[in-house]
């Protein structure tokens, strides 16, 4: 078991379609702490660093200009496995393929509004963090759950 942190960006179809306190909250239902969120509307630089994986991909640029069009929610979270227990709750990246139960197989169904990012792994998941957050808006605290939450 490993200690550590991902970052999750719910996407603008989901901040229109009212969906944020429903994602958050399956996010904590799990025992996942919060340690940074904001509400932030994305810029174009912001937008094409952290999608410059995909440049010159057919949906780059229809991806940069989606999660600019509105809003999104960014959030860091912490625990335990939380990379692979976040992907797990949020489903897989295509909708139509998704599990009923998670994020995206309840509430989309298409690949270019899947209303949710979650970091692939542990090493991106710093990157991530790095390019949405500064190390000051990150909390440090423990909850009081944690011991009931944790083996």
């Amino acid at each position: 078991m490993k200690h550590e942190r991902t970052f999750v960006m719910i996407k603008p179809d989901a901040v229109q379609r009212g969906l944020i306190g429903e994602i958050v909250t399956r996010f904590e239902k799990k025992g996942m702490k919060i340690i940074a969120m904001k509400l932030i509307d994305v810029s174009r630089e912001l937008a094409e660093k952290h999608y410059g994986i995909h440049k010159g991909k057919p949906f780059f640029e229809p991806t940069v200009e989606y999660v600019t069009s509105s809003p999104v929610v960014a959030m860091v979270l912490e625990g335990i496995d939380v990379v692979k227990i976040a992907r797990t709750l949020i489903g897989k990246t295509n909708p139509k393929e998704a599990e009923m139960g998670t994020i995206r197989g309840d509430f989309c169904q298409f690949i270019g509004r899947n209303i949710v990012h979650g970091s692939d792994s542990s090493e991106n998941a710093e990157i991530e963090i790095k390019l949405w957050f500064k190390p000051e808006e990150l909390s440090k605290f423990t909850k009081i759950n944690e011991t009931w939450m944790n083996e």
